[in-house]
C-alpha cells in the first residue's frame, strides 16, 4: 500500500507540473503520465516490462504533444500521421537532450531493488504459510499425547510437563522446521542488505517524487532548442501537417486524494524509507524464530515453571 501511495503521489506531482506550467498540453500530457506510472506500478509489482522501454515510450509519446503546442504551435493540431512520425523520430532527434537517458538510469537502479524487495516479502510469506501447516509424525503424536494427556489418566489434571521434557518432545516434533533456521537467518540478512541498497541517490522515493523535475528539465530544453528542433523535424517528417481540432485544457483533478497525499508527503512516519526500516528492525527480533520455537512454546504455555512439580512422562517429580 505504501508503494502504491508513493506511485500515486509521484503521478500527482507530474500531472500538476503540466497543469500549472503547461496548461495547453496538460490534458494530452496527463494521459502520457498516467500510462507511465501504470508501467512503473506493473514493474514494481512483478510484471515483465522493461524500465528502459517504458521510460522511452513516455518521452516518445510526449514529443508530438510538445512539438504541436510548444515548439511549433499552430491554430490547429498536427495530424495523427505526422504525430506518429514525430514519435518514431524522437530518439534520433533527441529534443529532450540527455534527460530520457538520465531517467532510464534512475528508474532502472531504483525500481529493481524495490521490485526484488517485494518479491522477497512474498517469498517470506510463502515460507511462513508453508511451515504454519505441518503434519506431525506418529512418533511425535504419541510423544505429545504422553506429555500432555497421560497425567490426566492418573488424575493429575493440573500438572504440566517439566521444561526439559517438554523441550525434548517439541524439538523432536519440530526437527524438520529447525532445518529452515539457517535459510531463514540468511533470508533476513539478505533483506537487510537489500533494504540498505534501496537508500541514497537511487532511493525509489527520491527518484519517483523528483521525476516531475526531470520532465520539467526536458520541456525547458525542448523550448530553448525550438528553432533548431523544427529544422530537424522538417528534414525527417517534412513541414507540419495539421487538422482542424483543438486540444482541451487541463482536466486533471488536483484535489483528488489530496488529503491522503499531503499526509504521505509531510508525515515522516508514513514514508516508505521509515516503513521499511521499521519492518526490518522488527524482523531482526525474529531472526531465531525457527530455532527457538520449541523454547517459545514450552516457556510460554506448555511447560511448568522452574521449581514447581512437573510431569516427566511417568510421574510428577520435583526435578526433571
Amino acid at each position: 500500500e505504501t508503494f502504491e501511495m508513493l506511485i500515486r503521489l509521484a503521478e500527482n506531482y507530474t500531472s500538476t507540473l503540466f497543469c500549472n506550467g503547461y496548461g495547453n498540453i496538460a490534458a494530452e500530457a496527463t494521459t502520457c503520465v498516467q500510462e507511465f506510472f501504470t508501467d512503473v506500478g506493473l514493474f514494481i509489482f512483478g510484471t515483465d516490462v522493461s524500465t528502459e522501454e517504458f521510460v522511452n515510450r513516455f518521452f516518445d509519446t510526449l514529443f508530438p504533444v510538445v512539438y504541436n503546442h510548444v515548439i511549433n504551435p499552430g491554430l490547429t493540431d498536427i495530424s495523427l500521421e505526422y504525430a506518429e512520425c514525430l514519435r518514431m523520430a524522437r530518439r534520433a532527434i533527441r529534443p529532450f537532450g540527455n534527460v530520457p537517458r538520465k531517467a532510464v538510469g534512475q528508474m532502472g537502479r531504483s525500481l529493481l531493488p524495490s521490485r526484488t524487495f517485494l518479491q522477497a516479502l512474498n517469498l517470506g510469506i510463502e515460507v511462513i504459510n508453508t511451515t504454519d501447516h505441518l503434519h506431525f509424525s506418529k512418533d511425535c503424536s504419541r510423544a505429545l499425547l504422553r506429555m500432555q494427556y497421560c497425567p490426566h489418566c492418573q488424575g493429575l489434571t493440573l500438572s504440566k510437563p517439566c521444561m526439559g521434557y517438554c523441550l525434548n518432545v517439541i524439538r523432536g516434533c519440530l526437527a524438520n522446521m529447525a532445518e529452515v533456521d539457517l535459510h531463514w537467518r540468511e533470508y533476513i540478512q539478505s533483506l537487510e542488505e537489500l533494504s540498505s541498497a534501496m537508500s541514497g541517490t537511487y532511493d525509489i522515493e527520491h527518484v519517483l517524487l523528483n521525476f516531475h523535475s526531470l520532465v520539467n528539465d526536458a520541456l525547458v530544453q525542448a523550448r530553448i532548442n525550438g528553432p533548431e528542433l523544427s529544422e530537424q523535424v522538417n528534414k525527417v517528417c517534412g513541414p507540419p501537417v495539421r487538422k482542424p481540432t483543438q486540444s482541451p485544457g487541463c482536466s486533471f483533478d488536483q484535489n483528488k486524494d489530496n488529503q491522503g497525499l499531503k499526509m504521505f508527503s509531510r508525515d515522516n512516519e508514513e514514508t516508505l524509507t521509515n516503513r521499511r526500516k521499521e519492518f526490518i528492525s522488527h524482523l531482526r527480533l525474529h531472526r531465531a524464530f525457527y530455532s527457538g520455537l520449541a523454547d517459545q512454546l514450552c516457556g510460554n504455555e506448555l511447560a511448568a515453571a522452574d521449581g514447581l512439580p512437573c510431569w516427566n512422562g511417568e510421574d510428577v517429580v520435583r526435578r526433571y
